[in-house]
């Protein structure tokens, strides 16, 4: 039984060193460059900085970045990845609440490090990659793991404006690695298509399946998805087997009729997640790549992948995929607002809540939020149960599969990422000639609506100029609308129902 995600590296790294792990436009690194370079990491983090303290890693997505990744937990720490891409003050909120031990980045990111002006040491990548390994050193760090450390910090949209630090451990990876081996297994002749950013939960698999499996993830060039024969060219190329993208990037491809001059040839798993799947782009897929296996994931960065669902049957356009059932070690309940059951065949539609081994340790330095949305389960009063209360809506269909029906709160899923609608709102702050906002998300259109009141009607210019400063792109709004006045509900607050059934 393991324990620690990097004794998936060792096994690999005797059964097939020569192998590549992980492959960008850069280069290569095979399963031997990455052991000895993650334990050189390993070692110069471990005689550093403190057991379990989170390491920052300040790169553009890279297998030198995922090298980082390894590197930070031979050293006993969990490491966070920064999305490099987002506004500077942004940053520096991460940065605030993250407190690293330290931080790794490489000559192409070190101007806006210095810029940052952070209170932690930099230290350049290759330069780690240097230090001499230590082998007592790890052997004791090793010594003292748990499968509950810390593993990761991956951090995500907050309604208060400041972004939620989400924790996990390598119990969540172990164990969906071994569900992945059981339900989808990898050989080491498989490549993997990585379309995510590293911060981004989805990313863990392209991270962790070639430990586990030997098998090879290969970054594909983020430019390549607006032009599918190029895209497409690519995948064939590298001989890319399977692929864990967000909707979006899967329905681009149908969109633009990207498969009528070339398919792609040895695609075999295609799963997808992070927000609904459109049929009808999943079924020109479908059309013309008969043969790979399509399913539909269901996680949440609080739970990396907890349900899944194989399509076994033709879809219509106008039908809609279930979430699916629980992977293994993993528990689903769906709770209505008394948290009592709802049970397969009473048609009723409750708060989806998961329970298992998918579980994170909850968000880092905010105890009041981990215990909101990690209580304990209120079907269970004997002893201590986890859940988490993913703040979305579903039911039970006739076969027992679970449904999805939107979301409870002002959280919404865009382009694969959970966005808080309140963040949005909150950075609005930016632009001083607004009085009131707030944020509608149109789901046909899958747009952002942002609402505001001011003395009179802002150039879209400034609000988006505005805005930029404090969130990054992918929760940028669609179109700005201008109101005299803001609706209220009888509470004298936004009437967010309202604007809803009006705009949305």
């Amino acid at each position: 039984m393991k324990k620690n995600v990097l004794e998936y590296l060792e096994d690999t790294v005797r059964a097939y060193p020569d192998r590549c792990a992980y492959r960008d436009i850069a280069g290569q690194y095979t399963f031997a460059q990455v052991s000895r370079m993650s334990r050189a990491i390993g070692s110069f983090i471990g005689s550093h900085c403190a057991p379990g303290k989170p390491v920052a890693v300040f790169m553009e997505k890279s297998g030198a970045m995922i090298v980082s990744f390894l590197g930070i937990l031979y050293g006993g720490c969990c490491y966070c990845p920064i999305d490099v891409a987002m506004p500077e003050e942004r940053i520096r909120r991460v940065m605030d609440s993250l407190s690293p031990a330290t931080v790794i980045t490489c000559p192409d990111q070190q101007e806006l490090a210095d810029r940052l002006s952070l209170s932690c040491p930099v230290y350049d990548f290759e330069k780690l990659c240097g230090t001499p390994e230590d082998a007592l050193l790890l052997g004791r760090i090793r010594s003292r793991a748990l499968d509950t450390d810390p593993l990761y910090i991956l951090y995500t949209s907050g309604s208060t404006g400041i972004p939620k630090g989400v924790v996990g451990c390598h119990r969540m990876i172990i164990n969906n690695m071994e569900w992945l081996a059981e339900a989808y297994p990898y050989t080491p002749e498989d490549v993997l298509g990585s379309q995510v950013p590293l911060h981004f939960v989805i990313s863990l698999h392209d991270i962790f399946t070639p430990l586990r499996f030997g098998c090879c993830t290969v970054i594909v060039p983020p430019e390549l998805y607006s032009y599918p024969a190029r895209l497409i060219e690519c995948l064939n190329e590298n001989r890319v087997s399977s692929i864990f993208w967000v909707p979006s990037a899967i329905s681009v491809v149908a969109q633009l009729k990207g498969f009528e001059k070339q398919l792609p040839e040895y695609l075999r798993y295609i799963f997808f997640i992070g927000e609904v799947m459109p049929l009808k782009q999943l079924n020109y897929w479908r059309s013309r790549i008969p043969g790979a296996r399509y399913v539909n994931m269901y996680g949440s960065t609080e739970t990396h992948v907890s349900m899944y669902y194989e399509m076994d049957r033709e879809y219509g356009d106008e039908e809609r995929l279930p979430l699916g059932r629980p992977c293994r070690n993993i528990d689903a309940l769906i709770l209505d607002e008394e948290d009592r059951q709802v049970c397969p065949g009473d048609g009723r539609v409750g708060e989806l809540c998961i329970r298992g081994a998918a579980l994170s340790l909850g968000y880092y330095g905010d105890p009041e939020k981990t215990g909101e949305r990690f209580p304990c389960n209120p079907l269970v009063s004997a002893y201590p149960d986890r859940i988490y209360r993913t703040g979305d809506m579903a039911s039970y269909d006739d076969g027992g599969q679970i449904l999805y029906h939107g979301r409870k709160d002002f959280q919404i899923k865009r382009m694969g990422y959970r966005i808080e609608l309140g963040e949005i709102e909150t950075a609005s702050s930016a632009v001083p000639q607004i009085r009131e906002c707030a944020c509608v998300y149109h789901e046909k259109k899958q747009m952002i609506l942002f609402l505001y009141t001011s003395e009179e009607k802002l150039d879209t210019k400034l609000l988006s100029g505005g805005l930029s400063r404090r969130i990054p792109r992918y929760m940028m709004p669609n179109r700005y609308i201008y109101l005299e006045t803001m609706p209220r509900n009888p509470n004298g607050k936004i009437d967010r129902k309202l604007l809803k059934e009006v705009y949305g």
